[in-house]
């Protein structure tokens, strides 16, 4: 099997290429690990409660929302968004943080709309979920493509063929 990081390097040299994988990944696992604490939560299951403050709930979009003004705040002033000086470090971190704060944001998109908390609503909930990861997972597979098939992740239906 080739070696991880070779294969990265050679892959994600182009720094555009790299944050589109990064925040795909980022917003694929934010949005699974958000959907299982939801509903961890609302079963009842672990360690995860609501978060409450003089009893408002704080839904986890208002943390997406605060990141994604942060991360548009930073960007204003061209820190994170390239390649840096100190190297690519801060561009990848960034890239993945907007990954997790859109997806925290978009998990609750119902209460853009209605302001109310139909996010339980059980029309379609399982669906949405589905398309939504299936979509992450189709992002990660699009921008790591070269990659996934070099290492041999990637279905033999999906391979590309030889020209």
């Amino acid at each position: 099997m080739p070696d991880l990081p070779d294969v990265y390097r050679r892959h994600f040299e182009d720094p555009r290429r790299e944050r589109a994988l990064l925040s795909a990944i980022g917003f694929t696992t934010s949005f699974a690990v958000a959907r299982g604490i939801t509903h961890a939560i609302r079963a009842e299951v672990g360690p995860f409660h609501n978060i409450s403050e003089g009893g408002t709930h704080i839904h986890h979009s208002t943390f997406g929302i605060l990141g994604l003004l942060g991360l548009g705040y930073a960007w204003t002033y061209r820190w994170g968004i390239g390649p840096e000086p100190g190297g690519r470090w801060p561009s990848r971190i960034t890239t993945i943080l907007y990954g997790i704060a859109s997806a925290l944001t978009l998990d609750e998109f119902a209460l853009w709309l209605d302001l109310k908390d139909d996010y339980w609503s059980k029309q379609g909930r399982k669906s949405i979920d589905a398309v939504t990861i299936f979509a992450g997972l189709l992002t990660i597979g699009a921008a790591g493509r070269p990659a996934l098939q070099e290492l041999g992740l990637l279905p033999k239906l999906l391979e590309r063929k030889a020209e």
